[in-house]
């Protein structure tokens, strides 16, 4: 890819991830855009670049009001008192990496010098899926009459094809969610700091969507992180060591299907073609990658992510994960969690992979710092839907 380690992260902030935040999301969101830029050494005036992807998750009946429930990148800049040569908002599947492509083509292009790449995520009051419909249209009519409705039953579907064709278990699965809160509970930010989880208390729990129970999935919460972007060559003159983009890529499928409706070798067969357009992107190979860092909105992603990237054979993942193979803490295996991710920091999307590569390769994790991290990878969403970014401590 071209634009390969051409463009660097020098800069970020991360609000704190409550349930529901004392301030408007515009107003975080606003707050927490000033800290990134003042992280990186910079002033608002120089910045000349706003991208965000400002999807409002949720199923329910909630209104998207930008500066509300989301900020697009017009309405930040607005708010900073900025009139940028550049802003937009990614559409496409895989939200932050498509945010991430928008800023690294951006300053490429010369559209932009520093560009501020954001993510505000809202939890609205009430039911966050709740769905007051009387009737239900279109291809809706073959599947929310019998139940099939939303994200969760969505999820399980496609999980429970993975638990039969595979034999895995739930004991597997504890071992990845309690993983991800156990170092989501090490994050200060996080909602769930200081508060880990038990495998016992994971398999207590009730479910939702049999085979998903409550702490398959990532919880609602407001929250915002911001980082700036730059070129390489101004990069060295500012105060951060910079993070290198070394090459992203995205998927969707092409085989028409019912929404919601996701059948596990849609998600792996897109999913192979995602990681191999990665690597060959980024000129990197999985077993180069020292930080992976896999997306969790739902717990099952994470065996997908694993498969898919090939860090593992097929079918293989609650296996590496029931021998212990992702845990953080052990010499030598995948911490495909280590900065928490969704399940241990709150619904923040793809922004903990995100920011857990920033913070490990610019050796700003403090205590979590891991040694000799060199090169990461952050996903976001399914692989069938969503996408990935490499990141590099160097350019090579």
């Amino acid at each position: 890819m071209e634009a390969s380690n051409q463009v660097a992260i020098v800069g970020y902030a991360q609000s704190p991830v409550r349930r529901h935040a004392d301030q408007t999301l515009g107003g975080l969101t606003v707050e927490t855009a000033r800290r990134a830029i003042e992280d990186a050494g910079l002033t608002l005036s120089q910045m000349d670049g706003f991208v965000t992807a400002s999807l409002f998750p949720t199923a329910g009946a909630h209104a998207a009001e930008d500066g509300v429930s989301l900020v697009s990148a017009n309405w930040l800049a607005e708010h900073l008192q900025i009139n940028p040569n550049y802003a937009a908002g990614f559409q496409g599947f895989g939200q932050i990496p498509g945010a991430v492509s928008m800023a690294v083509n951006a300053v490429m292009s010369g559209a932009a010098d520093y560009v501020l790449v954001h993510r505000a995520l809202h939890n609205p009051q009430g039911s966050y899926h709740a769905n007051p419909i009387q009737e239900a249209r279109g291809s809706q009519q073959w599947t929310v009459p019998q139940g099939y409705f939303g994200p969760v039953a969505m999820i399980a579907l496609a999980y429970n094809e993975y638990l039969q064709r595979y034999g895995a278990t739930r004991d597997a699965m504890a071992a990845v969610v309690s993983e991800a809160r156990k170092n989501g509970a090490r994050v200060p930010w996080s909602y769930w700091f200081e508060k880990p989880l038990s495998a016992e208390e994971y398999l207590a729990a009730p479910m939702i969507n049999d085979p998903i129970c409550r702490f398959d999935c990532d919880l609602p919460v407001d929250g915002v992180a911001a980082f700036v972007f730059t070129s390489a060559e101004r990069a060295r003159d500012l105060q951060h060591r910079p993070v290198y983009v070394a090459g992203y890529a995205t998927g969707a499928p092409v085989t028409r299907r019912l929404p919601l409706h996701w059948p596990l070798d849609d998600i792996m067969d897109v999913g192979a073609e995602t990681g191999r357009r990665l690597w060959d992107r980024s000129g990197v190979r999985p077993s180069e990658v020292d930080l992976p860092q896999v997306y969790d909105g739902f717990s099952p992603f994470v065996y997908f992510w694993i498969e898919s990237l090939g860090f593992c054979p097929v079918g293989e993942a609650h296996r590496l994960v029931l021998d212990g193979g992702i845990d953080s803490d052990r010499p030598g295996a995948l911490p495909v969690l280590s900065g928490g991710g969704a399940l241990g920091n709150g619904r923040m999307h793809g922004v903990p992979q995100m920011l857990e590569c920033y913070l490990q390769l610019s050796g700003r994790a403090g205590e979590r710092q891991r040694q000799d991290a060199s090169i990461g990878v952050a996903c976001h969403s399914s692989p069938h839907f969503g996408g990935a970014v490499v990141y590099s401590a160097h350019q090579f």
